[in-house]
């Protein structure tokens, strides 16, 4: 490839990562392959300044304003900064400002890692939020920044306007919360909290924000030229008498060693804060140096971002073992020789599951490197294979769950591997929501809160515990009180009556949705005969196909299945199903009702179809034996006049079928 290819090639790649991270908050690379990247691209273009471009990605900020808010055009433009690798580096930018100004000052303060916004103020009043997008126009996020409870609504004694600068962040605490309850209502897992904050703060929803619980730094008053103010720790400070949060640490040196000497403290820090950083940014403090050193077109010359490198470190693979989680997925986890990382002493590792153990040949005993993702989680990034043992044997994930002893399946949608236990302990939370939710079971009052209470309490161990309980165990407990308790009690003894569907949609069996539970209870009329029916017999259900009798056939052939349903049948579940279909007249048929129809609902004619034993489809096609067609029908009008499908219209059907008259 040559120059002018590859530097086309890499301006090209860095607007698609732009747009990934800045737009989607959803990063396909780390942030130092993107450094990388635009390492290389600005070293081509400088050695090839006929192939310099505005409009490359070197040029400009790489946010751009969503369509999905208000724009919002900067008074002050929110430059980006330069970043730097090394201390080498560091010493030309010093060099850049003495050459200008001569001797300076100098601010260090951690780097956030989250979103950058500008807040405005009018005679003290919060008015207006943006997004920095790309540096000249953002998004107007005011309603979503409302919800940041650092953020101060109203200002005592400020200025007649004044525009601040922030970053805003998730702090580590709420993203590891935020993330252990997406685990449990099996929501995809956010990556970091960088992009969990982006995410967040350009919800439309501002209510999804204010459950972030995020939170924000203020680091530059933008507007200082109106403000008698002369350095940047003088701006700080005002902005704490303000009431901003600003940067817990922003010493100011002038001897370069010192700087080094704090960016080196703060980077051994980074595993203490419950905050991400990625890097300690160096500013001249002076303002009037700074009105002296100017900007480019998209960095200050007075600022340098130092990026921390990835930190990796080589050490022992002792064991691996498995952990199960409240979803009942098996991940394998790396136990290691301690290694100092990034500022923590780490033994642990996630090996995330199978395929990536697979893809590594990851074996107990090797010497693995270790880096943490997002300077948050420890994780294997390779072997050292010339450092093997040679006994070192394969892994191979096990076939059973290691907490309960049930068979495992592979879930080859998720690339996991999950327990299939009734009773496991380790999804005994998960299990007992879904159990006791209000398409399930339904039982009022028994929500997360109350149910994380019963198990702490060791109350319930199974879904059959909610049974045995009574108001006096109930009522001692923290937020519940005899009035709750005989509630809930009421509400746990009235499940007992529910339908055999939803019972079967509470069991939590592999591929038994709503619908399939209905349709099994229709057609078993007991849970006796389902357990005893063929898996041939399963499949030959309407509906029912062959993987979901193979997922049932398999759930009733455990002991722990068979343990829960005995007891539940102990306690008095119903066991029967609701039979709501009338009759046969239509069985076999396949229906598909369309256009404007006047006599019946969409929905009052597909239950009136699956009430007389046929099924009601939404297409046409080969296996359809009946057409309802009300006004405008459309293409599945002329599908089944293709097809040779027989059309009838509303009155014909209740002819049909018996209702002339209704």
């Amino acid at each position: 490839m040559d120059v002018q290819q590859e530097i086309l090639s890499l301006r090209e790649q860095l607007r698609h990562h732009n747009k990934k991270y800045y737009d989607e908050d959803a990063p396909e690379i780390s942030d130092y392959e993107y450094d990388q990247l635009q390492r290389r691209l600005r070293a081509l273009e400088a050695q090839h300044p006929e192939l310099q471009d505005p409009n490359s990605p070197t040029q400009r900020v790489g946010g751009t304003a969503s369509e999905k808010f208000s724009k919002v055009t900067h008074a002050y433009p929110l430059e980006s900064l330069q970043d730097v690798f090394s201390l080498d580096e560091l010493g030309e930018f010093y060099e850049r400002v003495a050459g200008t100004v001569g001797q300076a000052e100098y601010v260090v303060e951690y780097k956030i890692d989250g979103l950058s916004v500008a807040l405005e103020y009018v005679d003290g009043v919060f008015v207006r939020g943006a997004t920095r997008g790309d540096g000249q126009v953002g998004e107007d996020v005011t309603e979503n920044l409302r919800t940041i409870a650092d953020i101060p609504q109203t200002l005592q004694h400020a200025p007649a306007h004044l525009i601040v600068r922030g970053e805003v962040y998730m702090p580590r605490s709420v993203f590891e919360a935020l993330n252990a309850e997406r685990e449990l209502n099996e929501q995809p897992l956010l990556a970091n909290p960088r992009n969990a904050a982006a995410g967040s703060l350009r919800q439309l929803d501002s209510r999804i924000t204010a459950q972030r619980r995020l939170s924000i730094f203020c680091f530059n008053i933008q507007n200082s030229d109106e403000l008698p103010l002369e350095s940047h720790t003088q701006s700080l400070d005002y902005l704490k008498e303000l009431g901003f949060p600003v940067s817990p640490r922003y010493p100011v040196y002038t001897d370069p060693q010192q700087v080094a000497d704090e960016i080196a403290r703060m980077g051994d820090s980074r595993g203490e804060l419950d905050f991400d950083i990625d890097g300690a940014v160096v500013k001249v403090n002076r303002f009037e140096q700074r009105a002296a050193l100017g900007s480019t077109a998209k960095f200050p010359r007075w600022a340098a971002a130092y990026k921390y490198p990835p930190e990796v470190k080589e050490t022992r693979l002792r064991d691996i073992i498995i952990t199960v989680g409240r979803t009942g997925v098996l991940t394998p986890n790396a136990v290691l020789d301690p290694v100092r990382l990034a500022g923590t002493t780490v033994s642990r590792a996630t090996l995330h599951n199978r395929d990536f153990i697979r893809s590594l040949d990851v074996r107990v005993g090797d010497m693995v490197r270790v880096r943490k993702a997002g300077e948050i989680i420890p994780e294997i990034i390779a072997v050292v294979p010339e450092k093997r043992p040679a006994d070192a044997q394969p892994f191979e994930m096990p076939a059973f769950c290691p907490v309960c002893g049930a068979p495992v399946y592979e879930d080859d949608e998720e690339a996991a591997i999950r327990c299939t236990g009734a009773e496991c302990p380790a999804q005994l939370l998960r299990n007992l929501m879904h159990f006791a939710s209000r398409d399930a079971m339904d039982i009022d009052g028994c929500g997360e809160g109350v149910l994380k209470t019963l198990i702490a309490a060791e109350l319930v161990r199974s879904a059959a515990d909610l049974y045995d309980l009574t108001v006096g165990q109930l009522e001692p407990l923290d937020r519940m009180g005899r009035k709750s308790a005989e509630n809930l009690v009421a509400s746990i003894a009235d499940s007992k009556t529910r339908d055999l569907s939803r019972l079967l949609f509470a069991f939590g069996i592999r591929h038994v949705g709503q619908k399939a539970a209905k349709t099994l209870s229709d057609h078993f009329g007991t849970l006796d005969a389902l357990l005893t029916a063929s898996v041939e017999d399963i499949t030959a259900v309407r509906d029912i196909g062959a993987t979901t009798a193979q997922s049932i056939a398999a759930w009733r052939e455990q002991e722990q299945s068979l343990h829960l349903i005995e007891r539940l049948r102990a306690c008095g579940v119903n066991f029967t199903g609701e039979k709501t279909v009338k009759s046969d007249k239509l069985a076999g048929q396949t229906i598909v009702a369309t256009g404007s129809l006047t006599r019946f609902t969409r929905k009052q004619i597909n239950d009136l179809i699956e009430s007389l034993g046929g099924k009601a489809a939404g297409s046409v096609s080969k296996k359809t034996n009946l057409v309802v067609a009300g006004e405008n029908a459309g293409s599945k009008l002329q599908k089944a006049a293709e097809l040779g499908v027989p059309v009838v219209t509303e009155d014909e059907f209740a002819r049909m079928i018996g209702l002339d008259g209704v």
